[in-house]
């Protein structure tokens, strides 16, 4: 990899931490922000801090230059966004660092960023294949003889849920139960 180009105001001695922070996760070191900036190696460090960077190991920077290994993260990373509706900050815990690396690896791998309302729907959509298919299998152990509150227990659902996830799959409802005393009947005199 090229050393990186000086960060702004490198020429004028005023190096801001934003600058360095972008230089940073572009996948420059510490050491080569330290020759290019003219900056001690505790000022670099303070200042992407300051700028809020979250720092890298020797290892993940060593995976981020290796162009094979990037291209493979890249590829990962986009398949988890695609295929599985992962988000930026999940693909930063997967491996790629920051939010902002995430997204720049994810473009690298000819993935396309989505909005958040996109990322909703995809979510919404998953979650309602799980309910749909929790709700099947409650009116099946219903069906069988099991009560709501039973059911409720076993899910660790409340009962109003599983009577609405019952609704849903378009079970047909047993009569309520009186509890208590039975009731008789008046007779008039």
């Amino acid at each position: 990899m090229n050393p990186p180009s000086p960060p702004d105001g490198a020429e004028n001695g005023t190096v801001t931490a934003p600058a360095l922070r972008e230089q940073y996760e572009s996948g420059a070191t510490v050491a080569e922000l330290v020759a290019t900036s003219g900056l001690s190696y505790g000022t670099v460090i303070n200042r992407l801090r300051e700028a809020g960077t979250v720092m890298r190991t020797s290892w993940q920077t060593r995976r981020m230059r290796d162009g094979k290994a990037r291209r493979n993260l890249a590829t990962r990373l986009r398949r988890l966004y695609e295929q599985h509706g992962a988000t930026l900050t999940e693909l930063a815990a997967a491996g790629a660092g920051t939010r902002r690396a995430a997204r720049r690896l994810l473009i690298e791998a000819g993935g396309t960023p989505r909005t958040t309302q996109q990322t909703l729907r995809i979510r919404t959509a998953a979650d309602a294949t799980a309910r749909k298919k929790l709700a099947v299998s409650l009116r099946a152990r219903y069906e069988a003889g099991a009560s709501v509150p039973e059911l409720a227990k076993e899910c660790n659902y409340s009962v109003a849920t599983v009577y609405r996830l019952l609704h849903q799959a378009g079970t047909r409802m047993r009569p309520q139960h009186r509890h208590g005393p039975a009731r008789t009947s008046r007779t008039r005199s």
